[in-house]
């Protein structure tokens, strides 16, 4: 039963994840459109960035912790990627710069959400193996 609960939680912050990374989408959607300024686009795609990373840092920490080494293994290349961007000083979008970057942006973005709904779909898998192994005792 606590094999359950690990991955009903794991569920809950990959879709909040998956509710930041898609508001960054949005964000720069409404810039190139012309919806919003870039000032305004950019500090909020800002405000949310770190929040991003620590749930993604609390998710590979939690699945070290609950002992599910292969999603603990997923989540390393994204945690690094966070990472690296973080120690360049990449991680922040420039207000200067955001209309020359905004494909790159929207893609970086775009390959975030695909590895996250991938991370997703595995835990909606393993959380229906768990509740089904479980029901069979």
């Amino acid at each position: 039963m606590g094999d359950i609960w690990a991955w009903l939680i794991s569920f809950f912050f990959l879709i909040a994840l998956v509710g930041i990374i898609v508001y960054q989408l949005v964000c720069l959607a409404d810039l190139e459109f012309d919806y919003i300024n870039p000032y305004d686009s950019a500090s909020r795609i800002n405000s949310v960035v770190l929040p991003e990373f620590i749930v993604q840092g609390v998710l590979c920490v939690f699945y070290l912790l609950t002992g599910h080494w292969f999603m603990a293994l997923l989540c390393l290349p994204y945690l690094y990627y966070n990472f690296q961007l973080y120690s360049k000083r990449q991680h922040l979008v420039d207000v200067t710069e955001i209309f020359n970057l905004l494909n790159w942006e929207k893609k970086k973005r775009l390959f975030k959400l695909a590895y996250i709904v991938l991370n997703l779909f595995l835990t909606i898998f393993w959380m229906i193996y768990s509740a089904l192994d479980d029901h069979d005792d």
